[in-house]
Formats: structure tokens, sequence, C-alpha cells
């Protein structure tokens, strides 16, 4: 199939696997006489593949370890999670920074009168760089 059909069956824009194409996730195309992408099962697999690695949050850096992993049948289960924990200990970590912003500014909100008056703790606050309330 051309890289369009394969852009629909993966869920992936075509620049998208071309880009992929052209950072090693996925091994090059075949080429027609005229120079025109194809692709196989295979390549729909590995594209497969690379779109849930990414919609989890796994880094390109992180895909392409688990790509390897995943080619490798004589890797270690271990290894997989490993790099798996790795991942969940990153998204734990955002989810606290996340929390810390989401309190931040709910409690700025809350102190912010919301009237026709110019004072406000939000803008004072961002003015400030946080450093002064």
């Amino acid at each position: 199939m051309n890289i369009g059909q394969a852009a629909r069956s993966s869920g992936l824009s075509a620049k998208m696997i071309r880009y992929y194409e052209s950072i090693g996730l996925l091994q090059a195309a075949h080429r027609t006489e005229a120079g025109y992408r194809l692709y196989g099962q295979d390549d729909l697999h590995t594209l497969a593949f690379i779109k849930r690695s990414r919609d989890l949050g796994f880094s390109l850096e992180e895909v392409g370890r688990l790509l390897t992993l995943w080619q490798d049948r004589g890797r270690a289960s271990a290894d997989v999670k490993a790099l798996a924990r790795h991942h969940i200990d990153g998204l734990n970590q955002k989810i606290l920074e996340m929390t810390a912003l989401r309190d931040t500014l709910q409690d700025l909100m809350e102190h912010c009168q919301g009237n026709d008056r110019p004072d406000c703790p939000i803008l004072k606050d961002l003015a400030s760089g946080g450093c002064c309330k």
C-alpha cells in the first residue's frame, strides 16, 4: 500500500510516517520505480506499535528502545518492565507538578474578587513571578 493508505490504516499522518522513517523508528519503505513508498503488513504492525507507544506518552527515544526490545525475541521481560517503570515514574512526577500548578491557580482564582475593580491577585502573582503575595 502507498503512504496515504498506510496513514489511513495506522491513524498516523503521512508526514509522521515519513518522519518516523527519517529518524529510524520505521525501516525505509520499499519504493516503486517511480519512487513512491510501499508499505506492507509488517510496516503497519510497526506503525501501530509506535502509535500506541506514543499514545501512552513514551518519548521517541523510549519508543526506539521499546521497538528494539519488541524485535528481540531473546530479551528479558524485566528490561521492558524497567523501561515502563521509569516512564511511570516520569508520569507521576508530571502529575505532581500539574497538581501543584492547578492548586496554585485555584488558590489565586479564589482570592480574585472577579468584580469591576482592577485589583487582581492572579495578575499580581504573574507580575511578581510568584515570589511575593
